[in-house]
């Protein structure tokens, strides 16, 4: 795959909910504060303007005035004293210019000449340069030129305003992350609740506190999981009472079939009755199951037991085989633990005849199990189907080859119990492994 094909598109858009909300209330909040401080500042520069002209008006008719009356020898003191930020006095012809005159210029020039009035001719004439200046030329009565050099300039900016506009950008972010922050903090923990519900664990509460809309959906979420936790407890109390009471008639009818008289309906019969009360014993074991977080957990030489079970099927001339040693100790509910292995060693040597227990670690500290046969394995399509209660692969409902549907179902909610994760995989050589992870 080449370099460009593997480059991921690019996405103007954030995806995360967090993102968005951010970049909304930032845009908004700075496009807000823009136009706020753009309406405020042509406000500034519209009245600053007019009061620029209107003293350029009377400054210029008493600065003409005076100058004019004034003996030329005296004028030179004279001049210095009626400079202003914006425009001074030069006793002299100035400099040469073009009559180009655009802008804040025109609105000055156009002021200067309606304060002369007509008592003198004024030539205004824009200064070539890196920025915008005017000289207005003029002669006074006695013969004299004077020019007016003039800097078209309504306001400067003061040196702390990039400062405070920077200082208010980071409030806006600031701000902004906070509010964001706060509207997902309690859907990131919803999320986060529903990720982790188990209604077989003793799990704490979300808090119900903070905002009205925040503490109900709280406060609805804890009800939602209590009655899930409540109609999993029932059901599997009515499975335990339905396999429990059914094994008394059972068992009656069973001795009622022995004293029949021997003919292939009574083996027949004793036959489905044994079917029966093994399905009952199972449904049984499945509901039992359900609640294998009630036994306490207890630190165990994971070596040392695995050993002991393996050693157990050996002694009565079962082919199973274990591998490898990690040395190390682990707290887990030891009798759940138990019942996990068996089961997957009894359908390993169920289906393949023969069953390889391994025993390894990873650097993170997970210990895993696996138990491996060489047996017929699942179609990739089951593999998670088979986990489901009753679900068999093999549908001609024959004990022998199908199962009651309840043996990977009963360790899938051990394994869920006692906080393992369970995977199923097909061999590449043929055969089955299913893989304990302890963390």
């Amino acid at each position: 795959m080449s370099t460009v094909s593997a480059r991921q598109p690019f996405r103007p858009w954030p995806t995360t909910l967090r993102s968005r909300l951010f970049l909304i209330f930032l845009t908004g909040l700075v496009i807000a504060n823009g136009l706020s401080f753009g309406v405020l500042f042509f406000e500034r520069y519209v009245m600053v303007e007019a009061m620029l002209l209107t003293n350029l008006d009377k400054d210029v008719t008493t600065a003409i005035a005076l100058l004019d009356r004034l003996p030329a020898s005296e004028r030179p003191d004279w001049v210095s004293q009626l400079d202003r930020r914006t425009y001074r006095y030069v006793l002299g012809p100035g400099l040469p210019g073009i009559p180009d005159v655009t802008g804040l210029g025109a609105e000055m020039a156009d002021t200067i000449r309606k304060a002369v009035g007509d008592r003198f001719a004024v030539n205004v004439q824009s200064v070539p340069g890196a920025s915008e200046r005017l000289q207005a030329h003029l002669t006074l009565s006695d013969g004299a030129p004077l020019t007016i050099d003039i800097y078209p300039t309504t306001m400067p900016l003061a040196k702390w305003l990039p400062y405070v506009l920077l200082a208010q950008l980071f409030l806006l972010v600031l701000c902004s992350w906070f509010a964001v922050r706060l509207a997902i903090r309690p859907l990131v923990n919803l999320a986060d609740a529903a990720n982790a519900l188990d209604p077989n664990k003793t799990v704490v509460k979300l808090n119900e506190s903070g905002p009205r809309e925040v503490a109900y959906a709280a406060a609805a979420f804890n009800a939602m999981r209590d009655r899930i936790a409540q109609y999993l407890q029932e059901r599997v109390q009515i499975l335990a009472a339905i396999s429990h009471d059914l094994q008394t008639p059972i068992t009656r009818m069973k001795l009622r079939a022995e004293f029949a008289e021997e003919s292939i309906e009574k083996e027949k019969l004793m036959k489905d009755l044994t079917e029966i009360e093994r399905l009952v014993q199972e449904g049984v074991t499945y509901a039992r199951s359900a609640h294998g977080n009630s036994e306490k957990p207890s630190r165990i030489d994971i070596d040392s037991f695995i050993e002991s079970l393996v050693y157990d099927y050996q002694d009565t001339g079962k082919a199973v085989e274990l591998s490898g040693k990690i040395g190390v100790a682990l707290v887990t509910r030891p009798h759940a633990l138990r019942r996990i292995l068996t089961n997957l060693i009894d359908n390993a040597l169920k289906f393949g005849g023969a069953a390889e227990v391994r025993i390894d670690s990873d650097a993170g500290g997970s210990i895993a199990i696996e138990v491996l046969d060489r047996g017929p394995g699942i179609p990739v399509e089951y593999l998670e189907a088979v986990l489901q209660p009753f679900f068999r692969v093999e549908n001609s409902r024959n004990r022998e080859t199908g199962g009651t549907g309840l043996g990977l179902a009963i360790v899938q909610e051990l394994s869920r119990a006692i906080g393992a994760r369970l995977i199923l995989s097909n061999r590449a050589a043929g055969g089955l492994s299913v893989r304990i992870v302890l963390s």
